[in-house]
């Protein structure tokens, strides 16, 4: 288990990137390009990331391949889901908390690219396990 100063050092760099990324691209992409660029931007910045992870559903002994797929998993501790939407809806927030809590993950991040400025687009959210 991370110290909750990493964890919040880890988001720290993790929302600059966020900032990075949209300042270069801005708004109207694809949901792909974000992420291929976001990976490439934390990469850069030594920050470890996995794309698609596979995300099994886990229910009663059973272990459950229902095709869910993480956008990011950052340093193995946190989630991003990335969007390019006219506006997040609670879906998306729901979304978000149940692969955290299939994951036993406790932070994520809620990304909506297609926003005029980036920070009307991240929510943070937290899984209190």
């Amino acid at each position: 288990m991370q110290r909750r100063e990493d964890v919040e050092r880890l988001a720290t760099a993790v929302v600059d990137a966020l900032y990075t990324v949209h300042r270069g691209l801005g708004p109207g992409l694809l949901e792909s390009a974000y992420q291929a660029c976001l990976a490439h931007e934390l990469r850069r910045r030594g920050v470890a990331v996995r794309c698609e992870v596979l995300l099994p559903v886990r229910y009663d002994g059973l272990v459950i391949d229902a095709g869910y797929r993480i956008d990011m998993l950052v340093e193995e501790t946190i989630l991003l889901e990335n969007k390019a939407v006219l506006a997040l809806a609670p879906v998306h927030e729901a979304q978000l908390l149940t692969y955290l809590k299939l994951s036993g993950l406790r932070l994520g991040f809620l990304v909506n690219w297609n926003v005029p400025r980036i920070r009307e687009g991240i929510r943070r959210l937290v899984n209190n396990l």
